[in-house]
């Protein structure tokens, strides 16, 4: 499924985030537990990968002294992001294809990256991690099955494309890459939400 079609339909359920329903403390106590890894060090760049609407993480990111970049396929996130933290620098555009423009101290892909097509996947956690600082840390979600999968799924109402390399291929990008694994949770056990916490050697 190509990413046009996320976009399209993120576009039409993009407001499903702002309203009265949604867990504003969803992702919250990950990214705490992500941050701490980075220690007491100074300014840099944070990078939000299918940053969406909701802006709950921005505050956790400024705590760090960290600069907020975010990227989204989707115009309406982009849009209601821009509203809601105008100071935000934002980018329309397929992660994928989009080359990034500095170096990051933290990256978080917070239930984004799943959609991108399987064959997609290793070549784009690769340039993520590559694009971290030394001692930079990548936050991403996952399905925490033990091989890779991929499929479709209209929990949400459209149809969108969920993929993942399994546990072991993900655990074997992120050493190919350089980097090591810090933490590894089925963080809504028994669901297969699979949170991953990497940092850059």
């Amino acid at each position: 499924m190509p990413l046009t079609t996320t976009a399209l339909a993120y576009d039409g359920i993009a407001e499903r985030w702002l309203d009265k329903h949604f867990d504003p403390s969803n992702g919250l106590a990950q990214h705490e537990r992500a941050l701490r890894f980075l220690g007491a060090e100074g300014e840099g760049w944070a990078l939000n990968v299918g940053c969406g609407c909701n802006t709950r993480f921005n505050s956790l990111m400024r705590a760090h002294h960290l600069h907020i970049e975010g990227i989204d396929v989707s115009r309406r996130m982009i849009e209601l992001a821009r509203e809601a933290d105008p100071t935000l620098s934002l980018h329309h555009a397929d992660v994928c294809a989009w080359q990034p423009p500095r170096t990051y101290r933290f990256i978080t892909a917070w239930d984004s990256i799943w959609h991108v097509a399987l064959k997609d996947q290793r070549p784009l956690m690769l340039k993520l991690m590559h694009a971290l600082d030394a001692g930079g840390v990548f936050l991403f979600t996952a399905g925490g099955l033990d091989a890779e999968s991929e499929h479709v799924d209209a929990y949400m109402g459209p149809e969108l494309n969920y993929s993942t390399l399994g546990i072991p291929g993900l655990l074997k990008v992120i050493d190919d890459a350089g980097c090591i694994c810090r933490h590894l949770e089925f963080d809504q056990y028994p669901q297969k939400h699979l949170t991953v916490i990497v940092q850059r050697l």
